[in-house]
């Protein structure tokens, strides 16, 4: 299959297409067909390996894993022979995996959802990474309750764009 590559941290020009193995699904996982990836600022903390601490879960001197893409959509593959949840040929989404960015990618069942209709997977690929952020920061950590108002100062972003968008935020 083929996959954008990284053999060392640095810039984006260390990425490189490549032909590389399929993941093999492990039995908690689900193998997901890429459709579409999301690019968020973990794929560049990851790229980067910076800050520096980051490096001793992910590999010292190089990744341990060679594949970015943390945000995915997708049409399933194949189960774990643990995962019951999501059949060959159902449209899904995650916002935590790893080798996103690959015609294929393997994702704990876990961290899948099945992707909303009138979703494209480019659409469902940007949304987990930047919407839950966006939901964690009104409702979590700024506790803000429905009919509140709080001003979004430099929304340019992911995040900002999902904050500034919010018209009621879930409190459960």
């Amino acid at each position: 299959m083929r996959a954008i590559v990284q053999d060392k941290y640095g810039p984006p020009a260390v990425l490189e297409l490549r032909e590389i193995e399929q993941p093999a699904v492990k039995d908690d996982q689900v193998l997901v067909r890429v459709y579409a990836a999301g690019v968020n600022p973990g794929d560049w903390f990851l790229l980067r390996g910076i800050p520096y601490v980051l490096r001793l879960a992910y590999g010292l001197f190089r990744p341990r894993n060679k594949v970015l893409g943390l945000a995915v959509a997708g049409r399933v593959e194949a189960a774990g022979s643990k995962a019951s949840k999501f059949q060959p040929g159902d449209e899904v989404y995650a916002g935590i995996s790893r080798g996103g960015f690959a015609e294929y990618a393997c994702v704990p069942e876990g961290a899948l959802a099945r992707k909303p209709a009138n979703l494209s997977f480019a659409q469902a690929a940007a949304v987990p990474v930047v919407g839950v952020t966006a939901l964690q920061g009104l409702r979590d950590a700024g506790r803000l309750q429905p009919g509140q108002r709080v001003l979004i100062n430099g929304a340019s972003g992911g995040v900002g764009t999902w904050s500034w968008s919010a018209r009621s935020v879930p409190t459960t």
